[in-house]
């Protein structure tokens, strides 16, 4: 017979009982939010550059961080309140990638995190999140672009999610054990951001004219941007050859696979679009942005900035 409990045995049985448990497997690694890696191997894998893992480990956090920022602007404004929360959780599962990842590079090479006041509590993840400027952000530029319109938004959310989770279910079997862990349990997240994006974009693509419309314009604005996903940074190359990292063009015919279907499923065929070209061959992975990216920064740091000895 199952052991079953009621509210006169444990006076703390609720919906939220399991909140106050104190089980490892609850969070991503651990109940410390003092450290984010708190119990965890950090230790550098032999023969890996410490500088390119955490120069790659940025890369990684810096797409989840301003794209998590750019989804939370949806808060309270979503089309219904279902649609508020499904994206609410899912910049919170995108900011919660990134508070690893920065923590993994700070952990790696401490030289990469910028400097503040003797005794400021600001940890490592948060200097790296709030005390870098536009320059010094290496996120693919799909990341930062302002919302648009909801069909925007959903039709961002598709190719970036189908293009992070190939990334991660091979990031999975990485040599650095953050990278691994932080991928495992990613890329379960990110296969319910794709697939609630994909499910939303032939919904709209086989709506209305007008929201057929919505979604062509969407797919036709961000498909310049679509490229660079799968351009090969040095840091990329370098990270994949010490067995940390994923080549992204390595993944470029499984993502067309699944993009091709969901395309096919709306009626929807590509866009011919050329490629939004960088400064001087420059993109987002060189720290070269649109100017989107400065003004998101400003107001997302500003707080952070102006009280650099604060604690949260």
């Amino acid at each position: 017979m199952p052991d079953v409990h009621t509210h006169e045995e444990d006076p703390h049985d609720s919906a939220y009982a399991g909140l106050l448990v104190n089980d490892a497997h609850h969070w991503a690694f651990g109940t410390d939010f003092e450290d984010p890696l708190a119990g965890v191997d950090t230790t550098v894998p032999d023969g890996v550059d410490p500088a390119v893992l955490a120069a790659y480990c940025l890369m990684l956090g810096d797409d989840a961080l301003v794209l998590s920022q750019r989804i939370s602007e949806w808060c309270s404004r979503a089309p219904d309140l279902e649609e508020d929360i499904a994206l609410a959780n899912i910049a919170l599962d995108l900011l919660g990638q990134a508070r690893l990842l920065l923590a993994r590079a700070a952990a790696a090479d401490p030289a990469a995190v910028p400097a503040l006041p003797e005794g400021s509590p600001v940890p490592d993840e948060d200097r790296l999140a709030f005390f870098r400027d536009d320059t010094a952000f290496r996120n693919v530029r799909l990341a930062e672009v302002p919302n648009g319109d909801f069909a925007e938004t959903i039709t961002r959310l598709l190719l970036f999610s189908t293009w992070r989770l190939a990334l991660f279910e091979r990031l999975a079997g990485s040599r650095d054990a953050v990278v691994a862990a932080v991928a495992a349990k990613g890329a379960k997240e990110l296969a319910y951001h794709r697939d609630f994006a994909a499910r939303w974009f032939v919904t709209l693509a086989q709506g209305t004219d007008e929201s057929r419309r919505r979604a062509l314009d969407a797919l036709g604005a961000l498909w310049p941007l679509w490229p660079e996903l799968f351009e090969t940074h040095g840091v990329e190359r370098a990270a994949a050859e010490a067995g940390v990292g994923v080549d992204p063009a390595s993944v470029a015919a499984e993502v067309d696979v699944v993009l091709e279907q969901v395309l096919a499923a709306s009626a929807v065929e590509r866009p011919e679009a050329r490629p939004l070209a960088g400064a001087h061959g420059w993109k987002g992975r060189d720290g070269v942005h649109t100017e989107a990216l400065g003004g998101m920064l400003a107001e997302m740091q500003s707080v952070a900035r102006a009280h650099p000895r604060g604690q949260w």
